[in-house]
């Protein structure tokens, strides 16, 4: 559903505007919603979902026993801190500021489409990670197996 990198302004007040080529998507299919948690692997991103798609994977993350620390992280992070946020006529949102604060996103971040999910980086954390390789030793049989 959503693919693609967009270079992304935050204005004083915490607001992003959602790219031209995603609004239309955002109306059909999130009526101008999205949920916006952490991401449980990364630092310097925020994830931000349709409604349903959060709704689906929240229920997946309460399912997990609370006796496991990497189990309640996962539920402070997708469930626990997750905010709901709406889309105004002029298509901006008002990002959480713990949750800009936490994610070090400031002025200027990066939005990723990933599917079923955007990816809002900070800006210096996603040249950090674009930045990165793959070494040769991380390859699993999954990737081995693409085209490409």
């Amino acid at each position: 559903m959503f693919q693609g990198e967009t270079a992304i302004t935050i204005d004083d007040k915490g607001r992003m505007t959602i790219p031209t080529a995603y609004r239309e998507l955002v109306s059909r299919h999130c009526g101008n919603r999205l949920v916006v948690t952490y991401d449980p692997f990364e630092s310097g991103v925020l994830w931000l979902f349709p409604p349903k798609v959060h709704e689906e994977l929240r229920e997946q993350v309460l399912k997990l026993p609370g006796a496991k620390e990497v189990h309640r992280a996962f539920k402070r992070k997708l469930v626990g801190s997750a905010a709901e946020v709406e889309i105004d006529a002029s298509a901006r949102l008002l990002l959480p500021a713990s949750q800009r604060v936490a994610a070090g996103i400031e002025k200027r971040a990066v939005l990723l489409g990933m599917g079923e999910r955007f990816e809002l980086w900070s800006e210096q954390a996603h040249l950090a990670k674009v930045r990165e390789t793959v070494e040769e030793s991380q390859l699993t049989d999954e990737l081995l197996g693409l085209r490409f």
